[in-house]
């Protein structure tokens, strides 16, 4: 029986640990079918994920995703082919037609939402796989749960349930290269991040470069609004938002505000008046989500919304960091900047 490629630092007992690796016995593992590489002494890996140590003991070969926000990691590092199942939403819109592609094809074992859009899938469907490795943490999949039948979880910081690193462009960077140290894919790994740098400096050189009466950075808001009415969220400075906004040339209006995500008031978008809204959805209308905030009372009187200085996108543009985030920092100066 082969052991399972990874060991976790934390307090899984070794009988537990065990009895997941012996529950395994007697099957074959199932696999993606993906080539991996000779280990030629890379392995034991080990990097630090939300907090905890996580070694690996060979190259993952069997993953199970969870999470859209893994795709632009694993396709940059040329191992997609290694996820044998997947589980959420994946929109179009995101990646190229091969890409689009190459997830439309990985078995999908459910898309179940709940109404604030998190994945629903039973602790059983995804163990059932056999995975060597689960990315993505939900609430009745974490770690520890996971961990104690022996299938390590790896999570892209920005999700980190706890101590997760402060957002910016260079954590995408490290991001990158942890994973690329996962999966064997080093050099592809250097290369995806000199890729990214290099267009993050492009871009950013047409950044607009402040208000040509005050010198000041434009303000600006990066919203979730609820199509159909509900609650209106913004992000603060634990956000991707917030670097995002700076590499562009604004400055958040909420990055005083020391979390993630929060809900706002229509008083405090009237408060702050944010030259430009920046909108995030997961799928569907992006005209419903701008009217989402249009149709507020007052909205009318905001300085985003009388200018048309609005923009709408796919939410993994800019939450969580990765590298879609540069994708949605082109569109965010290319909206600001009037460029082509």
């Amino acid at each position: 029986m082969p052991l399972r490629p990874w060991r976790h630092a934390g307090t899984v007992t070794a009988l537990t640990v065990a009895a997941g690796l012996l529950a395994a016995c007697g099957s074959a593992e199932p696999t993606s079918g993906a080539p991996t590489r000779a280990d030629d002494g890379h392995y034991p890996v080990t990097i630090e994920n939300c907090g905890d140590e996580v070694t690996f003991e060979a190259e993952p070969r069997n993953v199970v995703m969870l999470k859209s926000a893994w795709v632009p990691y694993l396709d940059a590092l040329g191992v997609l082919d290694h996820v044998s199942a997947k589980a959420g939403a994946y929109p179009e819109g995101y990646y190229d037609d091969d890409t689009t592609a190459e997830v439309a094809a990985i078995e999908s074992l459910t898309d179940r939402l709940d109404t604030s859009g998190h994945l629903l899938i039973s602790k059983e469907a995804v163990v059932e796989r056999e995975p060597d490795l689960v990315l993505g943490h939900i609430d009745n999949l974490d770690r520890a749960s996971l961990g104690a039948v022996g299938i390590p979880m790896l999570e892209v910081g920005g999700l980190c349930p706890k101590d997760a690193p402060q957002p910016s462009f260079d954590e995408v960077y490290a991001e990158m290269r942890d994973f690329g140290r996962v999966f064997h894919r080093d050099e592809e790994a250097e290369q995806a991040v000199a890729a990214l740098q290099e267009r993050v400096a492009e871009v950013t050189r047409s950044a607009p470069k402040g208000d040509p009466g005050t010198g000041e950075p434009r303000t600006a808001a990066v919203l979730y609004p609820t199509v159909g009415g509900g609650t209106t969220y913004a992000y603060g400075n634990r956000s991707m938002a917030d670097p995002q906004l700076e590499a562009a040339g604004l400055r958040n209006v909420y990055a005083d505000v020391d979390e993630r995500v929060f809900e706002v008031t229509t008083e405090s978008l009237l408060a702050e008046d944010p030259d430009v809204l920046v909108l995030l959805h997961s799928d569907g209308d992006p005209a419903q989500v701008e009217e989402a905030i249009t149709r507020l009372p007052g909205a009318a009187r905001l300085t985003a919304v009388r200018e048309g200085d609005v923009i709408t996108q796919l939410f993994n543009f800019t939450e969580p960091p990765s590298p879609l985030a540069v994708d949605g920092l082109e569109r965010i100066i290319e909206h600001v900047a009037g460029t082509p």
